[in-house]
């Protein structure tokens, strides 16, 4: 049984308490930055890229960071704009770059490893910063619990020598998510948001039509679940896109409220607004990479 700790083993950080041995993997993740001197950040505007920006800023001083965002229309709208108020408000330097993914067949394909190659892009593109800018290294914000999944993006980050210092750490989703808090970030409770791509199943190609396609319905339904709910919480939802039919992810404990007439008859006319001409809300309710349930991860490639 883990021991709860006790008052004289909370260590501050600003106002908030945080367990010792968190704040011993948080000291390993200070020294693993200092180490580096400078960084490029691979910075999307997520809970872990937020975080491992937030903490090299910290570390390191904001002019030792450069924040690196890949735009492309596989990246949503909101998340951009996200990515942009926080890297002003930590003060650091932002660049925005084309990954240029969508010149890879490879990519446009949409393999079960499709994030390999969109990786690769990004961290070809953000390698010259290195002798431009001075700096040590790339680092990603990749926790110690992703690399238990099967990420191929990770394959591109071994590949181009990209550092994962928040893995290095021991740090884990949940962890991050608890420092986060403890320093205020905005992102703390912030749910995942991978690529638009990942919306599209595995073997149909990727266009830019389809995407954008994607980013209006979320940018709908998000907007939609908000004006329902009385909680000022972020909810997951995704639209997953199979050709003429959109489905609908979201929390289980919301598939009533939105199968209810008037809300089915709204977002329905929203969706074919946008194109689709069937709308589906899947029953078995969100799940995060709900795509990899439709391919063997032992034979992917």
């Amino acid at each position: 049984m883990t021991r709860r700790p006790k008052l004289g083993d909370m260590i501050k950080i600003g106002w908030h308490p945080v367990d010792a041995q968190l704040q011993r993997k948080l000291d390993r993740l200070h020294e693993n930055l200092r180490s580096m001197g400078r960084v490029a950040v691979a910075f999307s505007g997520g809970v872990d890229s937020a975080f491992i920006l937030k903490v090299a800023t910290d570390t390191l001083g904001a002019s030792n960071v450069l924040a690196v965002t890949g735009v492309s229309p596989s990246v949503p709208a909101a998340d951009l704009e996200e990515a942009r108020s926080l890297a002003k408000s930590l003060g650091v330097e932002h660049m925005l770059v084309d990954p240029g993914e969508f010149e890879d067949a490879n990519y446009l394909a949409n393999p079960a490893n499709r994030c390999y190659y969109c990786k690769t892009a990004l961290y070809r593109r953000m390698r010259p910063l290195l002798a431009e800018y001075g700096l040590g290294a790339i680092v990603s914000g990749t926790n110690a619990d992703d690399l238990g999944d099967y990420r191929p993006g990770l394959t591109a980050a071994k590949e181009q020598s990209v550092r994962e210092p928040c893995a290095e750490a021991g740090l884990t989703k949940a962890d991050i998510r608890a420092l986060s808090a403890a320093m205020g970030l905005p992102t703390s409770e912030k749910p995942a948001s991978p690529c638009l791509a990942s919306r599209v199943p595995y073997g149909e190609a990727i266009t830019p039509e389809k995407l954008n396609m994607i980013d209006r319905a979320e940018t709908f339904l998000r907007k939609f679940l908000a004006g329902l709910s009385r909680q000022n919480v972020p909810l997951a939802c995704r639209v997953r896109y199979h050709d003429k039919l959109a489905r609908i992810e979201v929390p289980p404990e919301w598939i009533e409220l939105l199968t209810q007439p008037a809300n089915r008859a709204k977002i329905d006319a929203a969706f074919r607004e946008i194109g689709f001409q069937y709308v589906a809300i899947d029953l078995r309710g969100f799940r995060s990479g709900s795509m990899n349930e439709a391919i063997s991860i032992g034979n992917a490639k």
